[in-house]
């Protein structure tokens, strides 16, 4: 996972001040890392995964609402331990 390219690719794809992107992308980051999706899915976290499943989330909600949106599902899907990568707050 290349932070910058997926906070470019955020800040091209959704309304966010650079406070919320960061938050967003280090839990992201986080995720990856953690290898905790890839185990699940069989497929690595990337930039392009990122940006298409915050996409889905309901319209109107913020950057960090549509990540832990999308980890709610990841939960619901997978089992519990996405909750740790939620983003809980953001210099804003």
């Amino acid at each position: 996972m290349d932070p910058e390219r997926l906070d470019a690719a955020l800040a091209d794809a959704f309304d966010a001040g650079d406070g919320e992107r960061r938050a967003v992308v280090r839990c992201a980051r986080d995720l990856a890392d953690a290898g905790r999706l890839e185990t699940d899915r069989g497929t690595p976290l990337t930039t392009a995964v990122v940006v298409a499943e915050l996409a889905d989330a309901p319209d109107g909600s913020s950057l960090a609402g549509r990540w832990n949106w999308w980890l709610g599902s990841l939960e619901l899907a997978y089992g519990g331990g996405y909750t740790d990568f939620r983003v809980r707050r953001y210099e804003g």
